[in-house]
């Protein structure tokens, strides 16, 4: 009984945050935040995720893949992390988001913000490659494909480096939850995450 008071209490208290996973197409970030999403959610905590896939289908179905389409698909997908950051919610972003510049953009706006480098080597990627989207690129079926014909601009010092070639799921998941962890008990915004 105590733990759903506990539970319930957390939920209340707890600040919003912004989850940023950014990395190569099969990287590995949909899969890191899911798992990251279960253990706060099995905590209490109000989660919402913003998958960059799900995000193209609904919200910008629109847009292209040029460079100012994609600026704007990150801008959208900002605007939503901030408003429901601000409202207490933690929000997992998981999108490509190949350009430094908008990512450093959207920080500056959402204000509570930890940056998830997944990084794999595009080799690595490639052998992954689920949705068979590197090889439609490869034939040239696919134009402006990150990592193929588009750059991927890594951050340069993104709060969380996981690196999904050399590291299993349960670690990346631990470095990621240690420094939320890390960063709430510097800035007493959110109550301990377990």
């Amino acid at each position: 009984m105590s733990s759903n008071k506990s539970k319930g209490s957390r939920k209340m208290k707890h600040q919003g945050m912004t989850l940023w996973f950014t990395g190569l197409s099969g990287a590995g970030k949909t899969t890191i935040s899911k798992a990251v999403e279960e253990q706060l959610r099995e905590q209490g905590y109000k989660v919402e995720v913003l998958d960059g896939d799900i995000v193209r289908e609904n919200l910008t179905k629109g847009l292209g893949f040029s460079k100012a389409d994609r600026d704007e698909n990150i801008r959208r997908i900002g605007f939503v992390a901030q408003l429901l950051t601000r409202n207490g919610v933690i929000v997992i972003v998981s999108a490509i988001s190949p350009y430094r510049e908008i990512r450093d953009e959207v920080r500056g706006k959402i204000g509570n913000f930890l940056e998830i480098y997944v990084n794999a080597p595009l080799a690595v990627c490639e052998e992954r490659d689920v949705k068979g989207l590197y090889k439609k690129a490869r034939a040239g079926e696919i134009k402006s494909f990150t990592g193929i014909d588009d750059p991927y601009e890594p951050p340069l010092n993104p709060e969380v480096e996981c690196r999904t070639n050399q590291e299993t799921l349960s670690e990346s998941v631990e470095k990621v939850m240690a420094k939320l962890n890390q960063y709430v008990h510097a800035n007493n915004s959110v109550s301990k995450v377990a």
